[in-house]
């Protein structure tokens, strides 16, 4: 869906066909708060309905409409590097590894009732409907004129919005103490789930905006997406797959795959790894030698997801253009990435590479061959 926004403005709007449809993101971020990763949504009119300027009458509706549970598996994105956005006006976004979903986000406004806010929050089902959904959009009067004159924000009263003049707010009160940081949090999970994905990262933001959530999904999707809805193998498939157990098991989890052409896999590097007693214990760092049998073991996940190599194992004959490019650490996540380059009968080529916070640490050139248990 982000190849459909046309416009950031007070909202984001999305277009195709010669249609229109604005402020899209109070209702994406209650469906994917709520899990829910199809629906369709039919509307009469050129925006959403703001309602009473939150999310909360959403949450409710998808609660009532109730979810059906699917056949396939949930497309994901997993953020395993950090990196960062910036944008206009202090814009800015930080992006970390993260098992779930949270989200940080502060603002500054110089008015006495906002100022500077800020709060984090981890964006479950539950916590968004208790913590963000009941936050209302906000706005101040010394714009409205203005911004009326330009088409915009003409549905605007105390009904739907928290309004602020010079001497505080208009309404009989505010929901939360920073209901407005909330507010802001509800319009990035909105905005992320343009994506079409579950997100799984943490997201930091400073003053954020619907343009700087459009960039920095777009980002994500550049770095993160995942070709044809690949999916994650956890560790209980991990070990259905591999003979290797502990301590020869170096694959944590598997984050993308692309069934005979790639799969990227990852290893958490911890102090308590059991090499670390004997390889220089004084100064520990990852055995190249084990490094580059955790990339295989990628590959042979690689080769060995599918009903037709159900029961097989794999053998690695050959390397070549082995290359260690910095030591691996306690602390470190190495990423690996393998794809196919041959694949002759039971016979296959593999390039590897391996990264820690994007910097290049390992890379082969293997060959293996597919036999019988």
């Amino acid at each position: 869906m982000l190849e459909n926004v046309v416009g950031t403005d007070l909202g984001t709007s999305l277009g195709a066909d010669g249609a229109t449809v604005q402020t899209v993101e109070h209702v994406l971020a209650a469906v994917s708060a709520a899990g829910v990763d199809n629906a369709v949504l039919e509307l009469s009119g050129p925006e959403a309905p703001i309602r009473d300027g939150s999310f909360r009458d959403y949450v409710k509706a998808v609660v009532e409409a109730g979810t059906v549970e699917q056949g396939a598996p949930a497309r994901v994105i997993e953020v395993t590097e950090p990196m960062s956005v910036r944008g206009d006006e202090g814009t800015s976004y930080e992006v970390k590894p993260s098992p779930g979903f949270r989200l940080s986000a502060a603002i500054q406004f110089a008015h006495p009732v906002i100022g500077r806010q800020q709060g984090t929050f981890e964006i479950t089902t539950e916590s968004f409907a208790r913590e963000i959904a009941p936050a209302r959009t906000f706005g101040f009067r010394a714009e409205a004129e203005a911004l009326i004159a330009r088409g915009l924000a003409r549905g605007a009263s105390l009904e739907n919005t928290v309004v602020l003049d010079e001497g505080g707010v208009l309404n009989d009160g505010l929901r939360f103490p920073d209901e407005f940081v909330r507010h802001k949090a509800g319009d990035m999970v909105g905005d992320l789930a343009l994506l079409g994905a579950r997100l799984r990262g943490h997201v930091i933001a400073e003053r954020p905006s619907h343009k700087g959530n459009v960039v920095l999904a777009k980002a994500i999707a550049a770095r993160g997406a995942r070709p044809n809805g690949g999916t994650m193998i956890d560790a209980a498939r991990i070990l259905q797959c591999l003979p290797h157990r502990y301590p020869m098991l170096l694959v944590d989890r598997i984050i993308e795959i692309e069934p005979g052409k790639r799969i990227v896999g990852i290893k958490n590097v911890t102090i308590n790894e059991p090499y670390f007693q004997g390889h220089y214990p004084n100064h520990p760092i990852m055995p190249g030698v084990l490094q580059i049998e955790a990339m295989a073991q990628v590959g042979g996940l690689l080769l060995l997801e599918g009903e037709e190599t159900k029961g097989k194992l794999v053998y690695f004959m050959t390397l070549d253009n082995v290359k260690w490019r910095r030591p691996v650490v306690p602390g470190d996540q190495i990423r690996f990435e393998v794809e196919l380059v041959q694949l002759k009968r039971s016979a296959c080529r593999m390039r590897g590479t391996g990264t820690v916070d994007g910097n290049l640490v390992v890379e082969a050139e293997m060959m293996a061959k597919i036999v019988d248990a």
